[in-house]
């Protein structure tokens, strides 16, 4: 059974130069945790040397962030991400896929129940006054509207022209990136047709998967497309009566799927002191559904990047991706922070007059009673 392109497998010549870049192979120093190792059981499923069941294969398909990191560093152009799906496609079936990762994948599908939801959260509605349809739509997400409902809200207040369909559904990132690929490009196709002229993401992750399937001329992320169409931001945030500062974790799709690093931090600067923190371009550890069906190796990825938001004195770490957005929101308030994780887009609109954004700890864990010494005996 054919399960690669063998041919695509191949462009593999095992230089080594991924292995720096790929978060896992950090925290373990194992050959097997990285790209190239990977690569090397992708082709022994091929041949026959390993199948699904293999404790290595499953292990190693799950244990990868998918966060392409090796992409860009590539000398041959291997398209990392792309086989990645391919073998989780191949893994995923039956009983092999999750039962949380079926959950999810389920909900996100039924269009009707995300509808519900924003009836209750109440994301963005609106659609271009002048019946003009043809420039920009705005995506709603799936789980974004639910979680993150001022995310669009705000989007709207930077765009006030953009059109936000009511009907529009998932985009299929979810299942495209847990072993349901082929579903993830039915579902990419239909919100295009959902969504007519250039669809503006507040997602990095969703960005990357629409523009594979709906083509590069199609999708803008959020700040890509401020920057594109010329809408500088206005305004400054503030926080105790000087200029703010802000840092960004990049999204891993974004910056290595589609290229956008740039515009993200051109936009901060013009509202705030962007700061710079060591490990910004590397993966979080949400990736998607891995901070739920793997949340120990999640945090061990995200706690050395939360020492450096901290040490760098910044009062906000902007994200452009929810998961990332949800990521850091937990991570920091669950040490009590004084740094606040926003998204771009509550940032710029706060510093264009709209809702103020929240500054200092989230809320503080219980303090633990101290021990008490035993008595030292007479």
């Amino acid at each position: 059974m054919t399960i690669f392109d063998p041919e695509l497998l191949d462009r593999c010549i095992s230089c080594g130069f991924c292995l720096p870049a790929c978060p896992t192979y950090a925290l373990t120093g194992d050959e097997g945790a990285s790209p190239r190792g990977r690569i090397n059981l992708m082709r022994a499923l091929e041949t026959g040397e390993l199948d699904a069941d293999d404790a290595r294969v499953r292990e190693e398909s799950s244990f990868c962030l998918g966060c392409r990191a090796c992409e860009p560093v590539c000398p041959a152009g291997v398209q990392y991400g792309q086989r990645l799906e391919t073998w989780r496609d191949h893994q995923g079936r039956g009983r092999h896929r999750p039962v949380l990762t079926r959950l999810l994948t389920a909900v996100a599908a039924q269009t009707p129940l995300l509808r519900a939801l924003g009836l209750v959260r109440r994301p963005a509605r609106a659609t271009r006054p002048d019946g003009d349809r043809t420039a920009a739509s705005l995506m709603l997400g799936c789980f974004e509207r639910g979680l993150y409902p001022g995310v669009s809200r705000a989007v709207r207040r930077l765009l006030p022209g953009i059109a936000v369909p009511a009907s529009q559904g998932c985009c299929g990132a979810l299942h495209a990136h847990n072993g349901a690929s082929h579903r993830g490009e039915e579902m990419a196709r239909r919100l295009g047709e959902q969504l007519p002229g250039v669809v503006v993401t507040t997602a990095g992750g969703c960005a990357a998967h629409l523009a594979t399937v709906l083509g590069r001329e199609r999708v803008q992320e959020l700040s890509e497309h401020l920057v594109a169409t010329g809408a500088a931001p206005v305004g400054e945030v503030r926080v105790a009566g000087r200029r703010a500062r802000v840092a960004l974790q990049d999204s891993c799709h974004l910056r290595n799927g589609l290229g956008v690093s740039a515009q993200p931090r051109a936009l901060i600067s013009a509202v705030a002191d962007l700061v710079a923190v060591p490990g910004e371009a590397s993966c979080c550890g949400a990736a998607g559904t891995y901070s739920l069906l793997r949340p120990r190796d999640s945090r061990r990825i995200l706690e050395p990047k939360l020492d450096a938001v901290e040490a760098s004195g910044a009062d906000y770490v902007v994200a452009v991706n929810p998961g990332c957005l949800r990521q850091l929101e937990t991570g920091l308030a669950r040490r009590s922070s004084p740094v606040r994780a926003v998204h771009l887009a509550d940032l710029l609109a706060a510093a264009a007059g709209g809702v103020p954004l929240p500054h200092g700890a989230r809320w503080r864990l219980p303090r633990r009673p101290a021990r008490r010494r035993a008595p030292r005996a007479p």
